[in-house]
């Protein structure tokens, strides 16, 4: 893994991770990854995964990565130089709900609790796409998809808890440059809100350790990738 983030950080001026950085969740795991990023001369942006959540240790993993310089986005955003220009990230795990027939905001407590988990993450994404409007480049780091473009693959009965398109309302109204999630493994890797590209970077998915993506910025060409990856 290690090698693998030499060699990214080689090609690209920033390196963004859309979750799943565990198996299980546990610190040890998520120490490979933070070793693997420390002194790498590029920033590196991440959001977690559910894979992540799967021991209640989001904290501690959080810290660990924080530790080895990575920037760890849960419903917030941040803003770095990179390549002589501004690069603005809003990131979210993002949550369940699917899509035509989404999770309705009734019934048991249950239900109405997961609807107001995804309700957190789409004000967290709107909040965090709002406040990067100004940078030259935007980027939307998601684990969980705002599109059934990417989920194409995956058995649609799964589709529910893979997304929710109630997460590409702030992407339809702010327009970032690009939108990377992972999550689905079995998925596809290209798709689309109303025109702002969305992909799915599940390493199982593009079938490489990283993806470089080149963004366009005044003109000019910009790295602005890898945008990747799940480690599971």
């Amino acid at each position: 893994m290690a090698e693998a983030f030499r060699r990214a950080a080689g090609q690209a001026d920033l390196i963004l991770l859309a979750g799943d950085l565990t198996q299980h969740g546990q610190v040890d795991e998520v120490c490979v990854v933070a070793d693997a990023c420390r002194d790498l001369d590029v920033p590196i942006v991440a959001v977690l995964g559910n894979h992540d959540w799967q021991s209640d240790r989001t904290g501690d993993l959080a810290r660990a990565l924080a530790g080895a310089g990575v920037v760890v986005l849960e419903r917030t955003h941040t803003i770095l130089p990179v390549a002589g220009v501004s690069v603005g990230v809003a990131g979210v795990k993002g949550f369940v709900g699917g899509f035509v027939q989404q999770w309705a905001n009734f019934g048991e407590p249950l239900f109405r609790q997961a609807y107001a988990e995804t309700t957190a993450d789409v004000d967290g994404l709107e909040a965090g796409l709002r406040a990067i409007e100004s940078c030259a480049v935007r980027i939307a780091l998601l684990h969980y998809s705002p599109v059934e473009a990417t989920l194409v693959g995956e058995p649609e009965r799964l589709w529910l808890v893979l997304g929710a398109d109630r997460l590409a309302g702030p992407i339809r109204d702010h327009r970032p440059d690009l939108v990377v999630h992972g999550h689905a493994h079995r998925g596809s890797f290209e798709g689309d809100v109303d025109g702002v590209p969305v992909y799915n970077v599940a390493v199982h998915v593009i079938g490489r350790e990283f993806w470089v993506f080149e963004l366009p910025c005044d003109g000019t060409r910009q790295a602005a990738g890898p945008l990747a990856v799940e480690e599971t």
